[in-house]
């Protein structure tokens, strides 16, 4: 999966986005924030995470942000030690992308939650993944989270 497949679904959407692709990597959040010339806190990291070994979850999390395991853990009643972010070889194989391209949207598979980070809301207009660690697309934040079905949540570390 990549680039091409995160445009077809966008323009599925009919929403008028298009995915921009750079001759630098955006792998990173500062990497992004730079190329896109906006604040680190407007990137959205896509994190996919594993609960309790089989249940897969996205996280869309601010740049500027890290994510706190156990309050993940928290919302699915289980230890902070059962909530672990995916590895390269599951984020390929859920979720389709290789960490640092990981996008919010056409996924290989679906029906797993996504939360976005509560912090993303300082924010009217965001910068994700298109695909590709070299590929990011702006996208209104009550867009994005209509177009996830995404369910705000307070999973930053303090």
């Amino acid at each position: 999966m990549g680039l091409a497949q995160v445009q077809a679904a966008l323009d599925e959407l009919r929403l008028g986005i298009s995915v921009i692709e750079f001759e630098s990597s955006n792998a990173t959040s500062q990497q992004a924030a730079d190329n896109v010339g906006c604040q680190l806190g407007q990137i959205v990291k896509s994190l996919g995470f594993m609960i309790s070994k089989t249940t897969p979850v996205l996280v869309l999390a601010s740049g500027d942000q890290s994510i706190d395991e156990r309050k993940l853990a928290a919302l699915f009643g289980v230890g902070r030690k059962r909530a672990r972010m995916m590895n390269a070889e599951q984020c390929l194989a859920v979720l389709g992308y290789a960490p640092g391209g990981v996008p919010p949207i056409a996924h290989c598979s679906s029906g797993f939650t996504v939360y976005l980070d509560e912090t993303l809301q300082r924010f009217d207009m965001v910068y994700a993944a298109g695909g590709a660690a070299n590929a990011i697309f702006p996208v209104p934040l009550p867009l994005l989270r209509e177009m996830t079905r995404g369910i705000y949540a307070d999973l930053v570390r303090a």
